[in-house]
């Protein structure tokens, strides 16, 4: 039996505590938030777990063999090292930390300590992105040659971070997980429409060795909720709309290609293609549980996460760019080995 700490009962705390508490092979062994609220609503809800006052009362205690973070991103560096150099396996909410320094300093840690750390990006353990990777694989969508998502609601306003941190993180998870190149460049251009608050919108474009283009529209400030994304590939087309209960993904045998001889470019044409749609089949599992389940396995394993420490780091590094870019007003950034090593 695996026995969990959990650092933070805020707005995702209870989530990973209901998951741990439930799976067969681990124990929610104790809760600690700073907030002595949010201590006491934990000792409500979780009988017979023990409630600790500090963090380093969770670090200490031998029989917590894992720790999962759901704290600001101020403090993931701060408790992920220490719950690391304690000889846990850590798991953090997204995204690992505030700075591509501090998330290197957490993957060197957990390889000196010899611990699994991998980050919460909950969408790339939905059945929904799951299926995307398996048709990119069995290359039923061709060559890709864009994405297209939007990702906008009204709130939930954040203070420690802005919406590129607390939104675009998804699409960039995402993106990595289902793209086989890493970026080029990106750019990026936000808006702050609240004072005193982060930049509530942003758009970001990044560009891929292929050819293919990656858009990311994100806004805390839209007057409806959409979670949707279109994915055009050589073959087929795909929309992938995360707020419908049921045929989330829907495959569309629909394209364009050039006519003619393409030595004689006068000449040419466009013919479209319009076939059918069908949409797949999704198991009903919960993205959180499968990510849970992901993590028990690595411990047990010794298997590398699907979103490890380094995969988070690259994500913050993708953040960071996208951040200097805006500064810039969306001059493009390039994304070189030289530049993530820096």
């Amino acid at each position: 039996m695996i026995g969990i700490g959990l650092l933070g009962y805020g707005y995702w705390g209870p989530n990973l505590a209901r998951c741990f508490g439930e799976h067969a092979d681990c124990r929610l062994t104790v809760v600690h938030d700073r907030d002595p609220a949010m201590r006491t609503r934990a000792e409500r809800r979780h009988l017979g777990t023990r409630i600790a006052a500090t963090a380093a009362e969770v670090f200490e205690d031998p029989a917590v063999d894992a720790v999962a973070i759901a704290t600001p991103v101020s403090t993931h560096w701060e408790l992920g090292l220490g719950a690391l150099q304690a000889g846990k396996h850590v798991l953090i909410e997204k995204p690992i930390a505030a700075s591509e320094r501090e998330a290197s300093a957490l993957v060197d840690a957990a390889a000196r300590a010899g611990r699994i750390l991998m980050v919460d990006h909950t969408f790339v353990y939905t059945p929904a992105v799951q299926k995307i990777r398996e048709l990119v694989d069995a290359g039923a969508l061709g060559a890709l040659h864009y994405y297209d998502s939007v990702r906008v609601n009204l709130g939930l306003f954040q203070s420690d971070v802005n919406v590129l941190w607390d939104l675009a993180v998804h699409d960039l998870a995402i993106l990595g997980h289902i793209f086989d190149e890493s970026p080029i460049s990106i750019t990026a251009q936000t808006g702050r429409h609240l004072p005193g608050r982060p930049e509530s919108m942003a758009l970001v474009t990044l560009a891929y060795p292929s050819g293919a283009v990656a858009h990311v529209n994100v806004n805390w400030l839209a007057p409806v909720k959409v979670r949707q994304t279109l994915l055009g590939g050589s073959k087929k087309m795909l929309v992938y709309n995360d707020l419908e209960p049921s045929e989330k993904i829907k495959v569309y045998d629909r394209g364009a290609h050039v006519i003619g001889d393409r030595a004689q470019s006068d000449a040419l044409r466009v013919g479209y293609r319009t076939g059918d749609m069908w949409a797949p089949h999704l198991p009903s599992t919960e993205p959180l549980r499968n990510l849970v389940d992901h993590f028990v396995d690595c411990i047990r394993t010794g298997r590398r996460p699907r979103t490890d420490g380094q995969v988070g780091r690259e994500i913050v590094g993708l953040l960071e760019a996208a951040e200097c870019s805006a500064r810039e007003g969306g001059l493009p950034v390039s994304l070189g080995i030289e530049r993530l090593a820096s």
